[in-house]
């Protein structure tokens, strides 16, 4: 499109007649005055004419064909043409390194580097070569680690022509601006810069269910036959500075900046913007600043080379002097399609900065210092082709830009993009320790990040908590009549979404509770490694409640005497008093208790579950097992040997 290549190409030109024979200096003249879509046509005719036996000739012709087109935006032209330089062995290095850059922007990183690195060794200190190296490096591991960027093509904006630039516009930002060479005229003619018709604007809206309508042509004023693109607004919206080109059949033209009124619901005429006296130094892509203070452009004027963004003071219609952005914004490439989105952060596309390929999208950030940061925004924002003309919904990370990627003739195409929300989410149930519900419980949060909240559990005991990330934080979870549990989280520092699953289960104050997972060896006081764990849970659950004192009871079976099973039961229960001693708990909370089998255990609503030959409320007594069959009795057994604790006070310590 025009207006991109205006200011891109630093030139913007009259449409010449087109030569009816294809002649080397026909091309060379289109090229000199800035048509290279035409000049490169010129070039592949002659091209195709010359001997292959005329080395230096083929070589000299496909060079400039490379250049017309790499300048065209015809990237896999540009690669075909350069590869036949040097097949010829053109005799200028530079082949090597705009080859380079061609490939870099296909994504063909291996290729790139290695010519690259053959460039270097002509010329050692080039910048180009240099950050095409480190770039390519950087986009491969771009693409295998992305950012989180959700980006996607919109494919109801876009037609089979180009469109770039989008602008988001209105209060609620449900109105979206951009440039579009696609036209109703079949007769339309064609540029002789980008082989396009030239760029009108077009508005898309939101209907009231917040869906993008279809584009439509504006028919305001402002829309003229010539070049228009590249629109920015200031915050009231009834102001539109854009990029026009006009043509002149009697001299070349540059681009310049216009400025429109919105009256009547209505863009009207545009009018020249008198930031510069002279009509030959170039100026386009206009970006206001939101608080209307600055107009942010880019223009061929001195600088460091390539384009520049500038910006001037704007007061009322007048404006103050250009002002260049300085070395870390302006390289000695192409600085182009500033987007200020407030008064310290500042949108770019570059092709001097390293990057992915072609031109990638920067944001700089103003700090205290007075210092820009510049920041690649990386995949998939940012592609091996050309990537630019960025828009955000306000302080949203939503938006559109535009891109030429995966388009064989170089088009350039809208594309949505969106930061998704990171959740960092902690939930659970709060349960008892036959796993039910436990109503009106409460968890408690506090975190180093100074959170401090407590947290009613759902009627079904569940709870959830939104938190955030690379943060320390210690939960307690309580209830009436149940002691409570402590839990500790860090959550992770990744940019991602995170959902950490916490089930707390609470012991009851006025009832036995059986520590699961307690193993002793065969008729013996011995603990057997396997029951280390429980025993640690055991420990956290006293040091969460410290002044709860506790009753530790050992059950056995109904094998063997009385006076054997109340002695081995004694011993066990003293085993885990021990453990616990040596954990660290304060003696005078345990207390060691053997009932042998004196206390058959009664079966609860989860255990009658579990097992059908059971009903809640069965007590399994010597009696009630000797019935059961053979396999039952086993089971009934073993529910019988069990170690369980009791609270036997609350207040330990507390007086």
């Amino acid at each position: 499109m025009k207006i991109r290549y205006a200011i891109y190409t630093l030139t913007a030109v009259c449409l010449l007649t087109a030569c009816k024979t294809a002649r080397l200096s026909d091309a060379e003249a289109k090229q000199q005055i800035g048509e290279y879509y035409e000049a490169a046509a010129i070039y592949r005719k002659v091209y195709a004419k010359i001997s292959p036996q005329d080395r230096f000739l083929r070589g000299y012709v496909a060079f400039r064909m490379g250049e017309c087109n790499r300048l065209a935006n015809n990237t896999p032209r540009a690669v075909s043409a350069y590869l036949n330089a040097l097949r010829y062995q053109y005799a200028d290095s530079s082949v090597s390194l705009r080859l380079g850059l061609m490939q870099q922007k296909q994504g063909a990183y291996a290729e790139a580097i290695k010519n690259y690195k053959a460039y270097l060794e002509t010329d050692p200190s080039s910048v180009w070569a240099m950050n095409g190296i480190k770039g390519s490096e950087m986009a491969q591991q771009w693409r295998r680690e992305p950012a989180r960027y959700r980006v996607t093509r919109m494919d109801r904006f876009n037609s089979g022509r180009s469109e770039f630039s989008p602008m988001l516009y209105g209060a609620g930002y449900d109105q979206l601006y951009f440039a579009s060479s696609r036209t109703k005229d079949k007769a339309a003619k064609t540029n002789p810069i980008t082989g396009q018709a030239n760029n009108n604007f077009f508005l898309v809206k939101q209907d009231e269910a917040g869906n993008w309508l279809a584009p439509e042509e504006i028919e305001d004023e402002v829309n003229t036959g010539f070049d228009e693109g590249t629109p920015s607004f200031t915050a009231d919206g009834s102001t539109m500075y854009y990029t026009y080109c006009a043509e002149d059949p009697e001299g070349s033209r540059t681009s310049e900046i216009y400025v429109s009124a919105r009256a009547n619901a209505r863009w009207g005429k545009g009018s020249r913007v008198a930031i510069v006296r002279d009509s030959v130094t170039a100026l386009g892509h206009p970006s206001v600043s939101p608080d209307g203070k600055y107009l942010y452009f880019v223009s061929d004027a001195s600088g460091y080379g390539g384009k520049d963004i500038f910006r001037a003071r704007r007061t009322g219609a007048d404006f103050g002097p250009m002002e260049n952005l300085g070395p870390m914004i302006n390289t000695p490439g192409d600085e182009v399609f500033p987007y200020a989105r407030d008064s310290v952060t500042l949108y770019f596309a570059s092709n001097g900065h390293p990057g992915m390929g072609g031109l990638d999208i920067f944001r700089a950030t103003l700090d205290s210092a007075g210092t820009w940061q510049v920041e690649n925004m990386k995949y998939p924002v940012n592609s091996p082709s050309d990537d630019f003309g960025i828009t955000f919904a306000g302080s949203r990370e939503k938006g559109f830009f535009s891109s030429n990627r995966n388009d064989l003739k170089g088009s350039d195409h809208l594309y949505s993009f969106e930061l998704p929300a990171i959740t960092v989410v902690i939930e659970g149930i709060v349960s008892d320790a036959d796993e039910y519900p436990v109503e009106e419980a409460t968890i408690r949060i506090v975190g180093r990040d100074g959170l401090n909240e407590k947290v009613q559990a759902r009627r079904d005991g569940s709870y959830r908590v939104e938190l955030e990330r690379d943060v320390s934080y210690v939960m307690m979870a309580s209830a009436r009549g149940y002691l409570n549990q402590n839990f500790e989280l860090h959550t992770g520092p990744e940019e991602k979404s995170e959902t950490y699953l916490v089930d707390f289960f609470l012991s009851p104050v006025y009832t036995p509770v059986v520590v699961e997972n307690i193993f002793y060896a065969f008729d013996s006081a011995v603990l057997r490694p396997e029951s280390k764990e429980a025993l640690d849970e055991l420990i956290r659950m006293l040091n969460d409640n410290p002044n709860v004192a506790i009753e530790l009871g050992a059950h056995t079976d109904r094998m063997g005497t009385e006076v054997y099973n109340e002695g081995l039961a004694q011993r066990r229960a003293q085993s885990v008093v021990d453990y616990l001693i040596a954990g660290g708990i304060d003696p005078g909370r345990l207390e060691a208790r053997g009932y042998g089998k004196s206390v058959p255990k009664a079966i609860s609503k989860k255990m009658a579950g579990e097992w059908d030959f059971l009903t809640e409320g069965d007590v399994l007594t010597e009696e009630f097992v000797t019935a059961l069959t053979p396999a039952q009795q086993a089971t009934a057994d073993a529910i019988n040997r069990r170690t369980e604790f009791r609270v036997l006070r609350t207040n330990y310590n507390l007086y």
